[in-house]
């Protein structure tokens, strides 16, 4: 039988940890912080992440289709273009970005030819950029951040059809 933490003598309470970190997992939180009077713990996992430094460079894709039109972003807060099949979601809390640096072109547009795998938004959570890739190869037909955005986790940033 164990019995609680002395926090005067021993303020570390593996058991809180062993909850917190239970708590973190089935939650998806990348961490959690908890305070009670001089006692405060912390309990963070360190999430994997495709990290590159963005560089500009020529745009080597094919020029926009001038017949694609914009898919206008739907008035009651996304739910259909998140259930769009081309809906391309975020995966993470952060802030959007269209581009790789501020003075550079966007990744791509409405009416931008993408290949699979190809980096089409930048997603920075915790000061991490993260590549949004395109799962499939397609043509953009909507657009729904602009740069500099903050997102939710499944908010819909892009069509690919």
């Amino acid at each position: 039988m164990s019995k609680p933490p002395n926090h005067k003598q021993d303020p570390f309470d593996p058991e809180l940890v062993r909850e917190l970190a239970n708590l973190i997992a089935e939650t998806g939180l990348s961490e959690i912080e908890v305070e009670k009077g001089d006692l405060r713990i912390r309990v963070a996992r360190t999430l994997t992440a495709n990290i590159q430094v963005p560089v500009a460079a020529p745009a080597a894709a094919a020029p926009p289709l001038p017949a694609a039109a914009p898919v206008p972003a739907p008035a009651e807060g996304g739910k259909a273009a998140a259930a769009h099949p081309g809906a391309v979601l975020s995966p993470m809390v952060g802030t959007a970005y269209r581009k790789p640096s501020p003075d550079a072109k966007a990744f791509v547009e409405v009416g931008t030819r993408v290949e699979a795998g190809a980096r089409v938004l930048l997603v920075e959570a915790m000061k991490t950029f993260n590549d949004i890739v395109a799962p499939r190869a397609g043509t953009v037909t909507a657009v729904f951040v602009e740069d500099g955005q903050p997102v939710e986790f499944g908010e819909p940033l892009l069509v690919i059809e």
